[in-house]
């Protein structure tokens, strides 16, 4: 087909070559970049749009102009003047949206169910053509800015980042703040006279040029189809001709190098930043020399720069290779955290990071390492996972201003060239007169002269002493820095079995006695080298109290990190573990590529190696124990910089069950905790298990069954483990609130200078008609919810409706973080919730349907990997409910609802008046809050534009948390969905 529109067509795009998707690359004449994927069984359309431009390209004077129009773009065009005409489509239609503001990059994206892409494209391309930037609405949104930037203002990842661009140049436009907030987007600019609108519109005129635009679009229907619908949308934007922002200064001069910044963390967390300035290495991909040299020093195997390191007690974890800068500047990393002993040898640490360097210069570059990355590439690319479309669209759109659309999908998997000269070139750069050297510790409080100006964060600067990098540059060879060996667990043989005769849809029981439930399924749906494990070992002494709670946590930590060595290897080629403890004894996962050479053997270290750490192997070493012990402790109390919102999360939880220790509770019984004590727990632990267990993907039943009896074997013969008792199998249950109860707890949180609050309205167990019930009043809520507590109301950046489940036990949730108080917050909420009675009443039976429909969607979209298909399943098993075909049989109930169904539950369970109410509040006051009244009028409710609030009743305040629960009765367990005589095969 040719259209002048389109100046050149591309379809022979290298894909992955189990992906089944049909592509085409598309350059406009007006010079927009597209990828169109064709995927005829997809749920979900999608698409994104990246414009090459961000805040480094802020005006001075206005800084987070590019962020702001971000968010204003949303919110009304000309075709779709109003404000929330897109979000409520998508919604609608079982949608979603969101855009970020990177320095060089502003991102747009949406998913939609695919028989609606026409009309929400449509929607998204007015963004790019003709975006209103109406002056109420910004007036509004700014306030969402603030509330973003304020989310983050005593983040450490956030505050570290913006002093690392304080620190480099000030004429830099690396230096600038993206956010923005409040003072750089209203109060300063309209004490200077600049109006903020017509900033934003000459921003989009100036920027917002075709050029500047990639785009990538997934839906059902075929290549031609779409090659249309985004030609006839797209094809219109105006070229400016608009240049690529380029950097070719590095923001790291000479003066800012050989410097070291002392810096105080919010959270009491310790860690050291190395950083050297390095040029854009981004047109050398296909050599990727910073992946090499990060590959190295990134290592964590026997000889590795972390194993050191380790070894001398002074870190416990390390990241090294290249980091992103901008177009025309890079940074390359060594990253690590310090233990207590390790802040006193900052200089040490960092004398053998540039022996390590010392030693890859020596060996000089390796072309069998080069063939390493590039073989594991090529299983990753080859093997990879199909992508969720919204996340997909937004990557590749990325990703199209860097490589030829050819080798859009393949380019950051490619390696070809070996290149020693780029690797030396590189290598040079790493060098002591080069470095910056920052290190974060609350040690520091106190010692700091400087303070940054977005954050606040105090600091010190020093020069590094000549002598120090005189010393750093003689590094000598020190002998225990040794290359990885040759990495034996890149698979070779990728063999996929044969499905099994009436292979069933869903998992079985294959095995179940007084020691083991085993649930096995092979997969029949992606056909992958692939397989997920998942291992429940239940133990009653696991969470008997806080001191075994915290033995059960430090046990698993010293058990990873004694592993860390040898699985190393194995996790870079696709073999991945997680252990952690839990409620009911500990997890342990495991997902892998098959057919490694060394698979089996991986396998069987990370299923048997826990109890084969009898106790006299547990020696682990005094000094690990002592400093996982305090980075633990440490984390206890780093609680208290969550955010607000997070905060409430956690005391409803404490709250709602039967059982849960505190941070406090467990950072009390921390101290009880010793070595001896830990190697007399780890036999009891072991001594009484049952085990259930999901073996799911490209594995047989005998296998599952040979896999599941030689971990049974393992933990008889060195653990001595014996079943449980049926009766040890307990639940935790959750609280029920009575009739026309409402309850409300209060805490304060120190650090962060936002409220947050959880309002939770307790409906009913578990089971088909109540899921439903409250997911499509959820559905039919979401959207207005967010539309009127954020975008009219402006309450804060956080606002989220939606179900909360735990313990068989569900209800409605509204979480919100806001700087308005906690009562007030709880007044919004009932105002919004009432005009939601009379919208459901008035409701079209067309509109009501839409809602059934888009829930509907969203609940049979398909998994589209392995691991998400397995973590469904393995929901249905920890909780119990054994309901593997639930989406099936839930939807098909779905859609028997009516509208009448919808109305009685809110008027039975969720009315200020309905006689089955129960709600139970958490306020969580900012640090600048001594008190909060727990409810009260608002005069100012009376404002035209504000739903007016109900008066509501005086709840009960939450003194005692213990004495709470202990007033209240519980709810059963959820009833199992399965026959467990039929289950079994």
């Amino acid at each position: 087909m040719s259209d002048p529109a389109v100046q050149r067509m591309v379809s022979d795009i290298i894909r992955s070559p189990e992906d089944k998707r049909v592509y085409r690359g598309l350059e406009f004449t007006n010079g927009i970049k597209a990828i169109l994927i064709s995927d005829p069984t997809t749920d979900k359309s999608s698409a994104a749009l990246d414009v090459h431009i961000g805040s480094l390209s802020d005006p001075p004077n206005i800084s987070g102009l590019a962020h702001f129009c971000e968010h204003m773009l949303f919110l009304g065009t000309e075709k779709y003047p109003k404000e929330n005409e897109y979000s409520q489509f998508l919604s609608e239609h079982a949608g979603s949206s969101n855009a970020f503001t990177s320095g060089e990059h502003t991102n747009y994206y949406f998913d939609v169910s695919h028989e609606h892409l026409q009309g929400a494209l449509d929607r998204f391309a007015q963004f790019f053509l003709c975006p209103l930037f109406d002056e109420s609405c910004k007036d509004r949104e700014v306030n969402s800015v603030d509330s973003e930037h304020e989310k983050n203002l005593m983040n450490d990842a956030w505050r570290l980042f913006q002093l690392e661009k304080a620190t480099g140049n000030p004429d830099h436009p690396f230096s600038k703040f993206g956010t923005g907030n409040k003072l750089t987007l209203e109060t300063r600019p309209s004490k200077d006279g600049i109006d903020v609108r017509q900033e934003l519109l000459k921003f989009h005129s100036t920027f917002y040029s075709s050029n500047l635009m990639a785009l990538c679009v997934l839906g059902r229907e075929s290549l031609d189809e779409l090659t249309n619908m985004v030609v006839k949308l797209f094809a219109e934007v105006e070229n400016k001709s608009v240049p690529i922002p380029e950097f070719p200064e590095h923001p790291f001069q000479e003066e800012h190098l050989r410097q070291f910044y002392k810096v105080v963390p919010v959270k009491d967390i310790r860690n050291l930043y190395v950083t050297f300035p390095i040029p854009d290495l981004q047109k050398y991909y296909k050599s990727n020399p910073g992946h090499y040299l990060g590959h190295l020093i990134g290592h964590e195997g026997p000889g590795s720069l972390l194993s050191e390191l380790k070894s001398k007690g002074w870190v416990n974890t390390l990241v090294g290779g290249q980091k992103e800068g901008a177009k025309g500047f890079m940074f390359f990393i060594i990253n690590v955290d310090l233990t207590e002993e390790g802040l006193l040898h900052v200089e040490d640490i960092i004398f053998h990071m540039f022996q390590y360097i010392q030693k890859l210069r020596t060996e000089g570059p390796q072309e069998w390492v080069f063939q390493e990355c590039k073989d594991l590439n090529t299983v990753a690319f080859r093997f990879k996972d199909k992508e969720r479309p919204r996340g997909y669209t937004s990557k590749v759109a990325g990703l199209l201003h860097y490589y030829p659309l050819e080798e859009v999908l393949a380019a950051e998997y490619l390696l070809e060239d070996f290149r020693p000269d780029l690797i030396e070139m590189v290598l040079d750069k790493l060098r002591p007169e080069n470095v910056r050297v920052a290190v974060v510790s609350k040690s520091f409080e106190g010692l700091t002269d400087k303070t940054e100006e977005w954050y606040g964060t105090q600091y010190k600067q020093e020069a590094i002493s000549e002598e120090v990098i005189k010393k750093w540059q003689n590094a000598d060879l020190n002998g225990k820095f040794k290359l990885p060996t040759k990495n034996e667990f890149i698979p070779t043989n990728f063999e996929i079995y044969p499905l099994e005769k009436d292979a069933p849809p869903y998992p079985t029981l294959i095995k179940d006695t007084a020691m083991s439930k085993v649930w096995f399924k092979q997969d029949d749906k992606f056909f992958l080298p692939k397989a997920c494990l998942n291992f429940e070992f239940f133990s009653p002494f696991a969470y008997v109290d806080p001191l075994h709670c915290n033995m059960a946590y430090l046990y698993l930590e010293l058990l990873k990190d004694s592993l860390n060595e040898y699985a190393y290897a194995a996790e870079l080629a696709g073999l991945n573990y997680d252990l952690q403890n839990t409620i009911y004894g500990m997890y342990n996962g495991v997902y892998w590529h098959q057919h490694a050479p060394h698979c089996e053997s991986t396998r069987n270290v990370i299923t048997a190696k826990p109890v084969q750490w009898k106790t006299e192997t547990f020696s682990a070493d005094s000094s690990r124990f002592e400093i996982i012990k305090e980075a633990y402790m440490r984390s206890l109390n780093n609680f208290r910089a969550e955010q607000p919102h997070q905060h409430a999360m956690y005391y409803l939880r404490l709250l709602m069950t039967e059982v849960a220790w505190t941070k406090d509770e467990l950072k009390e019984a921390l101290d009880d905790v010793t070595l001896p004590r830990l190697k007399a727990f780890i036999p009891q632990l072991l001594s009484r298990l049952h085990i259930e267990a999901l073996l799911h993907g490209n594995i047989t039943k005998q296998s599952a069954l040979g896999m599941m009896q030689m971990l049974e074997d393992t933990l008889i013969e060195h653990a001595h483990t014996k079943p449980l008792l049926p009766s040890q199998l307990i639940r935790y249950r959750e609280v029920q609130v009575p009739d026309r109860g409402w309850y409300v707890y209060q805490q304060r949180n120190e650090v962060h200078n936002n409220c947050g609050i959880e309002i939770y309205y307790q409906t009913d167990m578990q089971n088909t008609h109540e899921n439903m019930l409250l997911e499509l009043f959820c559905q039919i809520i979401s959207e207005p919810c967010f539309n009127t507590l954020r975008t009219k109301e402006q309450l804060g950046y956080i606002v989220f409706s939606g179900p909360r489940r735990a313990n068989g036990v569900q209800g409605l949730r509204f979480i919100i973080q806001s700087e308005k108080a906690p009562h007030y917050l709880e007044s919004r909420v009932e105002a919004f919730l009432r005009t939601m009675e009379r919208s459901v009443e008035e409701m079209a039976d067309e509109a009501f349907n839409k809602h059934i429909q888009a829930l509907a969607i969203r609940r049979l979209d398909k998994p589209k990997k392995l691991a998400a298909e397995c973590a469904k399943y393995w929901g249905e098993i920890i909780s119990q409910q054994y309901n593997f075909d639930r989406d099936n049989i839930e939807v098909a109930y779905l859609k028997t609802l009516t509208k009448e169904n919808v109305m009685q539950f809110y008027r039975d369970l969720l009315a200020v008046d309905a006689p089955k109410r129960h709600k139970v509040s958490v306020h969580v006051l900012s640090r600048e809050m001594d008190s909060c009244p727990v409810v009260g009028e608002f005069p100012c409710q009376n404002d035209v534009n504000l739903a007016p609030a109900p008066s509501l009743p005086q709840p009960v305040l939450v003194q005692d948390m213990t004495e709470f629960k202990r007033s209240l009765p519980l709810f059963p367990l959820a009833k199992q969905h399965i026959n467990f005589m039929a289950a079994k095969l």
